[in-house]
């Protein structure tokens, strides 16, 4: 799969958190939030500003990176699912 964003827009694939059982309650995956951690795939050549010039990004493929849990838009490519969103919509970068 070879995918590459425009412009300021990052692709991420989601991490799953690992599934922790407290009291024998199992919680099917229809009722749980959406992991709001993921790493970035592809990124975009950069952010076009009014005047012309083009700012590149501060993240880069690989990063592990935290979102908001409404950002990006949700794709499937080759049955995997990965989100499109811009660079804007990163609250962090984990180290």
């Amino acid at each position: 799969m070879k995918i590459r964003p425009l412009y300021d827009r990052i692709v991420v694939k989601r991490i799953e958190e690992k599934e922790t059982v407290l009291g024998g309650i199992i919680i099917p995956d229809t009722a749980k939030e959406k992991p709001q951690e993921g790493e970035v795939v592809a990124v975009g050549k950069g952010k076009r500003l009014e005047d012309g010039k083009l700012v590149p990004l501060d993240v880069k493929a690989g990063d592990r990176i935290l979102f908001g849990k409404y950002s990006g838009n949700d794709i499937k490519i080759d049955g995997e699912e990965y989100l499109i969103m811009r660079e804007d919509e990163v609250l962090g970068v984990l180290n």
